[in-house]
């Protein structure tokens, strides 16, 4: 019997039982469905989080505190605070292949200008942050070098701190005051908006670090140090050298920093939402495996039905394989089907949440095919045992079914 035969008394029998076979369907649909919205949901999440780690500037070195082991005993991040602003001056003048340092010393406190006040990160810097963090001036400028010899009382302020406490006029020569001592604005940070934790990173106050750590903290240790490397390609030379540099510097102690790429970094934000991605992708994958038993329920129960049906085609000349090819395509029809119509649900679904909970979502292509591909494979895999078992019967027994 030729294919085409064979295509149209499958989709005879299907159609004899519509209500049936869309049930049957069913499991299919929501399976790919659940599918394609938790791997949309997974990979939105991860692009957000490439985005804003990409926001932060390229081929950057972050050097943190802590991460040591002294006596036994093991730290993590800041869990030492030992970094120095020598440190940082001997990976400026000592280090090939970097563009930009920046000693980093913050901490949240109360700001006041015009009346009004505001919690706010204060963080001390050096002229090169913005430039490492690709981050734009929008008003005014930066303060330089002179302004961090002579601890200078000067702030460049995000647009979250200059709507709070200069509302509906130019920030640019005002005084804020960190407390108590008196900062005047000569710049205007451009919008960056909420970083990977949900911060928002406009919610900040720039001012030398020596006036931060001299004036304001008190401190006599850095919170880390930021580093520009001038090409990618020997990111992870430069993060070598200065390992090597700050560990010379210990003079044989422990070390007590971490060095970290921002390859790195953006590694472990996205590790905990791929596994979660995979977790709940494999959740929603089960309800395939659940739809495919019911097609081969079904496919057992047609086969039961049509016996008579069976017996007859074979008596009349068909062969086993025309028996058997017609029940693998009602199979796989069913199925691929039911996955067609799962990525459509998938891919509203998706929509939905993002739409009414502003969820990132991010549908791919491979996702997709994955998704309907393995649909056909479940309807091959599940419909095989119903359609030999259908090509086995015995023409003779099959007509004298009741």
């Amino acid at each position: 019997m030729r294919f085409s035969n064979t295509l149209r008394v499958a989709l005879r029998a299907l159609r004899r039982n519509s209500m049936r076979s869309v049930l049957t369907a069913l499991g299919i649909i929501i399976g790919v469905g659940a599918v394609i919205t938790m791997v949309s949901i997974g990979n939105g999440a991860k692009a957000q989080i490439e985005a804003q780690v990409a926001a932060l500037g390229t081929n950057i070195i972050t050097v943190f505190p802590g991460s040591f082991s002294r006596g036994g005993m093991h730290g993590g991040f800041g869990s030492a605070i030992t970094l120095t602003p020598e440190d940082a001056a001997a990976i400026a003048s000592e280090i090939e292949g970097i563009d930009g340092v920046s000693p980093e010393v913050r901490d949240r406190t109360q700001v006041l200008a015009n009346g009004l006040n505001w919690s706010t990160q204060v963080m001390g810097e050096s002229p090169d942050y913005p430039y490492i963090r690709n981050w734009p001036i929008v008003q005014g400028g930066m303060f330089g070098e002179q302004e961090v010899k002579s601890l200078a009382k000067v702030a460049v302020i995000g647009r979250t701190v200059a709507d709070q406490l200069f509302p509906d006029e130019d920030p640019i020569g005002q005084t804020l005051r960190i407390r108590n001592l008196p900062f005047r604005v000569i710049g205007v940070l451009g919008s960056k908006g909420f970083d990977m934790r949900g911060s928002d990173q406009d919610d900040v106050v720039l001012i030398p670090y020596t006036s931060h750590m001299r004036r304001v903290s008190r401190r006599t240790n850095l919170s880390q140090i930021l580093i520009q490397a001038r090409d990618g390609d020997r990111l992870d030379r430069v993060k070598q050298d200065v390992e090597d540099l700050l560990t010379q510097r210990r003079r044989g102690r422990e070390p007590d920093f971490t060095v970290r790429t921002q390859e790195e970094i953006a590694a472990a934000r996205t590790e905990a939402s791929q596994t979660m991605t995979l977790l709940l992708a494999a959740i929603a994958g089960v309800s395939l495996v659940v739809g495919g038993i019911g097609i081969m329920n079904i496919m057992l129960v047609s086969v039961t039905e049509r016996t008579r049906e069976i017996g007859i085609r074979l008596a009349i000349g068909a062969h086993g394989r025309d028996v058997l090819t017609q029940f693998l395509i009602e199979a796989i029809l069913l199925s691929s089907l039911g996955g067609i119509m799962g990525v459509m649900l998938g891919i509203g679904a998706s929509q939905f949440l993002s739409y009414y909970n502003d969820w990132p979502v991010l549908v791919s292509t491979t996702s997709v095919v994955v998704a309907v591909s393995f649909s056909a494979l479940v309807g091959i895999f599940f419909g095989f045992y119903p359609a030999r078992k259908a090509a086995q019967l015995d023409p003779i027994d099959a007509l004298r079914y009741e």
